[in-house]
């Protein structure tokens, strides 16, 4: 079962800000290590799970991010540990509950998404807490995880929209890495996708680090997308909008729906098709398809056609 961070916190999803403080002050006194000297391992990694939980729903940008994905295992395969905990001051908060720091310092995770090179205790929220009381540890032989990498992926508007399977091949560390990666529907550009454990190689054993795909889609030759709002543009006749008429609309499915155009439609007006456009990420409500009614105006005219449109004119039309 998915982990759920309002459950591990056993909290409401409408939990305020004071109510989700003062559950995770209570779990906090509850599980850490200090307070279960004889079971010292299990209560350290509880007290990490309600501690990513607290810097990620004390948040309100984070919270909003993470109701949007709906379980903490969805929420970190966009986000990694450095983003979770990102400018979250743990050591200021358990002051605040009773415990003291850790060595004087601060456990404020900040990163710059780097490996290798030497362990330097800002990079985990909890080197200060656990295992490090007693001073004079060691840590530049210690296994150390691998550089993060970065690697810019390009998709078609089909593809970002329905999601789909690609095959990626890039060089790192002079070897050729050959990589399926999975693009959920929906995505749009910007959005990273973190796949864990293929980045650089780890030091002194320590594990790889974590691959970023950079998200950017292609423009399309007939749709546009804002949001989750697709548009496209058809041109219709003069008669046609002023009499009305029937068009019939491609979708990005390749499949096409007639539309209904009523007598007087006006040039630049948006006919909304619901339920027609992008599927947002992890479930999030589906946008719709707006089609841009452009009235097209004859550069010329026949003898008779002008003896018409003289006569429209004559009548105000």
């Amino acid at each position: 079962m998915a982990e759920d961070y309002y459950q591990i916190l056993g909290i409401d999803k409408k939990a305020s800000a004071d109510e989700i403080k003062k559950a995770y002050r209570k779990l906090a006194i509850k599980w850490h290590p200090d307070k279960n000297p004889t079971n010292k391992k299990a209560s350290e990694e509880k007290f990490k799970k309600i501690s990513e939980a607290y810097a990620v729903l004390s948040d309100p940008q984070k919270r909003q991010q993470y109701d949007t994905f709906g379980s903490a295992d969805q929420f970190r395969q966009q986000y990694s540990q450095e983003d979770i905990f990102r400018g979250f001051d743990l050591n200021e908060i358990l002051r605040g509950f009773g415990f003291g720091g850790s060595r004087g310092g601060r456990t404020t995770f900040h990163t710059s998404r780097r490996g290798g090179g030497g362990f330097q205790e800002d990079d985990d929220p909890f080197a200060g807490l656990f295992g490090s009381m007693g001073g004079g540890r060691q840590y530049t032989n210690m296994p150390q995880k691998g550089q993060d990498a970065e690697y810019n992926l390009s998709v078609s508007l089909e593809e970002s929209v329905f999601g789909t399977d690609k095959k990626i091949s890039f060089q790192l560390e002079n070897r050729i890495e050959d990589i399926n990666v999975k693009i959920p529907p929906g995505i749009s550009t910007g959005k990273k996708l973190r796949l864990p454990g293929k980045g650089l190689s780890g030091h002194n054993g320590g594990p790889r680090g974590d691959l970023y795909l950079n998200i950017n889609v292609l423009p399309h030759p007939i749709f546009s997308r804002d949001g989750n709002d697709l548009y496209i543009e058809k041109a219709i006749r003069f008669t046609q909008a002023a009499l009305g008429t029937t068009i019939d609309v491609p979708t990005l499915d390749g499949t096409s729906k007639r539309l209904k155009i009523s007598p007087g439609t006006q040039n630049n007006t948006k006919i909304r098709m619901k339920g027609y456009g992008v599927g947002g990420l992890k479930g999030a409500v589906k946008g719709d398809q707006y089609v841009k009614i452009n009235i097209e105006v004859p550069k010329k005219l026949s003898d008779r056609q002008m003896k018409i449109i003289k006569q429209l004119a004559d009548d105000e039309l």
